[in-house]
């Protein structure tokens, strides 16, 4: 469905600038199920690993040892 690999290689120096979602504009509904909420989130961010914030683009990373992309994400929208 998603290929989460091919997302977070993303170069931020090559990206087309203009195709990237601004974080601002993505709303998902609270009364969704979590995974429902996931997905919403995953469909409107389009990459979850780089978007714009306003006029930033901003390059995701997570730690091999921290939480999980799921588990930053359940933080986020719960």
């Amino acid at each position: 469905m998603y290929d989460f690999e091919k997302m977070k290689n993303t170069d931020i120096e090559t990206v087309n600038k203009e195709e990237l979602v601004d974080i601002q504009t993505v709303s998902v509904d609270k009364n969704l199920s979590k995974e429902e909420r996931i997905a919403e989130f995953i469909r409107q961010i389009k990459n979850p690993y780089c978007f714009k914030c306003g006029k930033f683009i901003v390059r995701a990373r997570y730690a091999e040892n921290g939480p999980s992309l799921e588990e930053c994400l359940q933080s986020v929208l719960l």
